[in-house]
């Protein structure tokens, strides 16, 4: 799984934004700016063995993978909750759960959603919002 992002020079320093996770960060060079996406993205996360791969793309473009999928879900869930303002209570209410801990394991990476429940999670963080699935053409390249 990868998300896209955009990079652009902004003075003297590159800015790199993650769109769907509303993150942004920069660096003095294009690669420092890269190196930062990597390293913010697997604060974020937290989990011991974790990476993050940079793949660059056309002009502005650029995404971000890892071979593990399940922390890039979780981490996807815990951001769209957080910019939708909601407690985990109130998104398990939202999908009917008797307990947040239901809910709490996707965002802890400890349960991995179907295509089917990843779309029901993802309603009922961010009801007015719709995930595009895109196929990527990039070829793999380490920063």
């Amino acid at each position: 799984m990868r998300f896209s992002g955009k990079i652009y020079k902004d003075g003297k320093f590159w800015l790199a934004e993650i769109p769907i996770l509303d993150l942004m960060t920069q660096g003095r060079t294009k690669k420092e700016a890269y190196e930062m996406v990597a390293d913010m993205l697997e604060s974020l996360v937290n989990k011991d063995g974790f990476k993050i791969e940079v793949y660059k793309g056309k002009k502005d473009s650029f995404e971000v993978g890892s071979l593990g999928p399940k922390y890039m879900v979780s981490l996807l869930l815990q951001r769209k909750r957080e910019m939708s303002g909601l407690s985990l209570a109130q998104v398990a209410s939202r999908l009917g759960m008797k307990s947040r801990n239901t809910y709490a394991r996707y965002e802890q990476g400890n349960s991995v959603p179907s295509v089917e429940k990843l779309n029901e999670l993802l309603n009922a963080v961010c009801p007015q919002t719709d995930i595009v699935i895109n196929e990527s053409t990039i070829p793999l390249a380490n920063v």
